[in-house]
């Protein structure tokens, strides 16, 4: 019975900068023995086109993530410091979209 590279390779997940964007975006993931062999699998799956031209793999496992069930707390706007908030000072009439 073999193992499948499922099974044994760290999974990457892959982000492509596209010729017109300035960000890169999560595109997919993949399977790869390393980083190398990741990038090379990257740019042959994701930019077969010339879509990119820019590629990040990072492994999944080194991917530190806020959890959904704490948005409200992580995100919440911090009370403590008011310098955040335009709410000490008045806006002249004569500023246009502030």
């Amino acid at each position: 019975m073999s193992t499948t590279p499922d099974a044994t390779w760290p999974l990457y997940e892959v982000f492509v900068r596209g010729k017109r964007g300035l960000n890169h975006v999560h595109v997919g993931s993949l399977h790869a023995p390393d980083d190398r062999m990741a990038l090379h699998n990257a740019r042959n799956l994701y930019t077969r086109r010339n879509e990119g031209v820019s590629i990040w793999v990072v492994r999944a496992d080194a991917i530190t993530a806020s959890s959904p069930d704490e948005k409200d707390p992580f995100f919440a706007p911090a009370g403590d410091k008011v310098y955040r908030h335009p709410t000490f000072y008045s806006i002249p009439d004569d500023v246009p979209h502030l």
